[in-house]
Parts: structure tokens; C-alpha cells; sequence
């Protein structure tokens, strides 16, 4: 089936959706939206090609795949279920893809639902923030089966650079967490290196430039390494939505036993830059709570 002919639905437009979306209209998709907030939906329109939905329901009949990005796990479900939801809208055989990080929990619950229905489901979190989504180069790590992924993976590819299953429902949304856990590592070690940079009087662009060539490189480093040192953090993955992922991450670590004292450490952190009121700001201002008493 190509672009053309086949139909889908985005549900959620918020930082990511909004660009993610748009990637789908620009590559010649038949695209329906649905958010919450109706005036966000408008402004899409202004921009792309495609129809707005009233309802999620509405937005999923007669469509080939339903994306969703939305907040949490209880947005999903708000999204999903229920007579306006979007499993009472799907057709049979249609796909629903969860681009929202959420709980493994979650994944394979909806998996049981659709497949209850006779729809198919993957999860498909998204790594790679606004600037990923707005470039089409994010990093999709996707729980579900084949011929199922084969087939969504051709859609998504007109907004990311790389596609991986990972295995059964579920193994989309644990990889996820691996993610964020590795991010929350590098970004505190990261403050902690800049902060010491500064206080012996180093020239942090010039650090950064260098050590990101060299063992310690890393996306963090060389897209946050220098705006750390000058206290900028209103752009960019926001802590508030970095706590709820690591909740999520520290809940299936005490499920499975697996010891995560870094990690728990790190949200404690993060917890007390939303207590200074920088709950929006980039995961990169765990430095204030060094440079700033």
C-alpha cells in the first residue's frame, strides 16, 4: 500500500506529535488529528495537509495505522478505551502504534485489547527529543510482532532515523527506560564535570569541544555541555516529564529486582530542581543545584 492510499491518525500534537505528524502529511499521507486542546489541531491544519477529528474514535475510523503520543499511562487509556476511544473507532486488521513512554504494564494490556478486537498494537517510544522530532531523526525502540512491525515501520520511517524491534509487547517501552536511565547518568556526571570545569577556571566551550571528541563524547555533551555553563534551560526534554519516566523505570526495577541506586539518586535531584520552580526546564539544569546555592 503506498503513501497515497493509505490512511492514519495522530493522536496527540504536543512538542513531539505536532512535528511527527506533519512529517506523515509532508510524505504524502492521507493524515487525520485529534488533540485534546482543539486550537492545537487548528494550528496543524494551518501548517499541513490533512482533516482534524473531534473524538479519538472519530480520528480512527477506516484508518490503516492510529499513532499516539500523548502524556502518560492514564492519557493513553483516556485516548483508547471507552465509546469515543480509539479501539471503538478502529477497523479490523488496523494497526495502533503508542509512541508515548509509558509502562511495559500498559504496552501489553493494550496489545491484549486490540488483539481482543482483531486490531494489531506495537509499542514505539521515541527517543530524541523536540529537535529529533522536528528533523524526522529520532530513534523508535518498538514492542510487538512481525509482519505488524514490518508494516508500521515503513510509516514511521518519515520521522526517524532508527527503527529497532526489540522483541515481544512491552520490550519497546523497557529498552525506553534503559534509555533514559543511561540519560540521567551522563547528564548528572556531565553538571558535575562542567561545574568543576568553571569553578577551576577552565573555558567550558573549549573543554566541550575537545573531551567530546574523546571517550567522554556524547549527545549531551556537545547539545548541552555549553548551555549548562551559561544557566540556560528553557528549551529542550523537561524535567517534569524526565521524573515521570524515571517513576516509571524505578517501579519495574523494584519488580524485577534490578538495582538502580544512581538512578534513584538522580530523581531525588531532579525532584529538588522542581522544587526551585524549573520543573520545564531541560533535564541539563541538574547543574543548578551545584552553581547555585
Amino acid at each position: 500500500m503506498n503513501t497515497e492510499t493509505k490512511k492514519v491518525a495522530f493522536i496527540g500534537l504536543g512538542v513531539m506529535g505536532f512535528p511527527m505528524a506533519g512529517h506523515l502529511a509532508s510524505a504524502g499521507y492521507d493524515v487525520t488529528v485529534y488533540n485534546r486542546t482543539s486550537t492545537r489541531a487548528d494550528q496543524w491544519l494551518k501548517e499541513h495537509k490533512g482533516r482534524a477529528a473531534r473524538t479519538p474514535r472519530e480520528s480512527a475510523v477506516d484508518q490503516d495505522i492510529v499513532f499516539t503520543c500523548v502524556g502518560n499511562d492514564d492519557d493513553v487509556r483516556s485516548v483508547v478505551y471507552g465509546d469515543n476511544g480509539i479501539l471503538s473507532g478502529m477497523k479490523q486488521g488496523a494497526i495502533l502504534v503508542d509512541h508515548t513512554t509509558d509502562s511495559a504494564n500498559l504496552a501489553r494490556e493494550l496489545e491484549a485489547a486490540a488483539i481482543k478486537d482483531n486490531m494489531r498494537f506495537l509499542d514505539a517510544p521515541v527517543s530524541g527529543g523536540q529537535a529529533g522530532a522536528e528533523n524526522g531523526a529520532l530513534t523508535i525502540m518498538v514492542g510487538g510482532v512481525d509482519p505488524t512491525f514490518s508494516e508500521a515501520e515503513s510509516v514511521m520511517k518519515t520521522y526517524a532515523r532508527a527503527i529497532t524491534l526489540m522483541g515481544p509487547a512491552g520490550n519497546g517501552q523497557l529498552t525506553k527506560m534503559v534509555n533514559q536511565i543511561c540519560i540521567a547518568g551522563l547528564v548528572q556526571g556531565l553538571a558535575e564535570g562542567i561545574h568543576f570545569g568553571m569553578k577551576v577556571g577552565l573555558d567550558i566551550p573549549s573543554v566541550v569541544d575537545t573531551i567530546s571528541k574523546g571517550a567522554a563524547g556524547s549527545w549531551q555533551m556537545e547539545n548541552r555541555g555549553v548551555t549548562m555553563a551559561k544557566d540556560e534551560f528553557e528549551f529542550g526534554f523537561a524535567v517534569n516529564w524526565m521524573r515521570k519516566d524515571l517513576k516509571i523505570a524505578l517501579e519495574e526495577a523494584e519488580k524485577s529486582g534490578a538495582r538502580l541506586p544512581t538512578t534513584a539518586l538522580i530523581d531525588q535531584f531532579y525532584s529538588q530542581v522542581q522544587k526551585r520552580g524549573g520543573g520545564r526546564w531541560d533535564t541539563s539544569s541538574l547543574i543548578q543545584l551545584l552553581t547555585h546555592d
